[in-house]
């Protein structure tokens, strides 16, 4: 019941929305996108409040909006993308699935607002990295999901691909990441009707800087980014653990 509260809203508010992303999308694709991202914002702010989520950033060091960055951030949910846009506030560009694109209402503002990849085509990934690449060089910052899919393997990450790295060092860009704790609890992997009410945290961690890297660091600069991210999200676990742990000693005691 829950969940179908939260799509009748989603669906309501997109609808609202639409319109407003439309006339944005005639100031094109830099300011008009800029102007997009800010209105699903505004849309993601609202949502949460009407579904009872409370977001939590934690800034070990708030991003820099001096200067563009590479978010990179773990996946884990389909609610990790209402996230990106709650918790990121400087204009962005969110590389995404293109079959997410399909989707009735939320594929249009969804085409406007992120750079679409299709996995399965390898001159699809070129023309998203240089689009990518161009947002950059006009102090746009970009996102993307290190992992590519969901992370089903029980482990706090899987293996990172190479991508968001290889630009990081060709653009001379740095890497921000950002550790999104709860959105399985929100919305497991498993199934999209299990959203349920709550706390949502996202970590930002220290900017990695990547001036003077070449190529020959890449895998480097992904071990350390994928380190830092892990203990992280460890540290997250064993807390949950120990808090399971507190209350069934509680109950044992009562």
């Amino acid at each position: 019941m829950f969940t179908l509260y939260a799509a009748v809203l989603f669906i309501g508010m997109m609808l609202i929305v639409i319109p407003f992303v439309f006339v944005a999308g005639l100031s094109g694709k830099i300011k008009g996108g800029n102007r997009i991202y800010q209105i699903i914002g505004i849309w993601a702010d609202c949502w949460f409040v009407c579904l009872g989520i409370r977001q939590q950033n934690i800034y070990r060091s708030p991003p820099h909006e001096d200067h563009p960055l590479i978010f990179v951030a773990n996946h884990i949910s389909y609610f990790d993308i209402p996230v990106v846009v709650k918790v990121i506030r400087q204009p962005v560009r969110i590389l995404g699935k293109a079959e997410m694109a399909g989707i009735p209402l939320f594929g249009y503002i969804y085409r406007k607002a992120a750079v679409m990849v299709d996995r399965s085509s390898p001159r699809n990934r070129v023309r998203s990295v240089e689009i990518l690449k161009s947002y950059l060089r006009k102090g746009v910052s970009i996102f993307i999901f290190p992992e590519g899919t969901f992370n089903e393997t029980g482990r706090p990450l899987k293996s990172f691909y190479d991508g968001a790295f290889r630009i990081a060092i060709e653009t001379q860009t740095p890497l921000k990441p950002v550790v999104f704790a709860d959105t399985v609890h929100r919305m497991h992997y498993s199934s999209v009707f299990s959203l349920t009410p709550g706390i949502s945290r996202a970590v930002f961690l220290e900017e990695v800087p990547v001036k003077g890297l070449t190529l020959k660091d890449l895998p480097g600069l992904k071990e350390l980014v994928y380190r830092k991210m892990e203990a992280c999200l460890e540290a997250f676990r064993k807390e949950e653990e120990q808090e399971e742990e507190a209350k069934h000693k509680k109950a044992d005691v009562l």
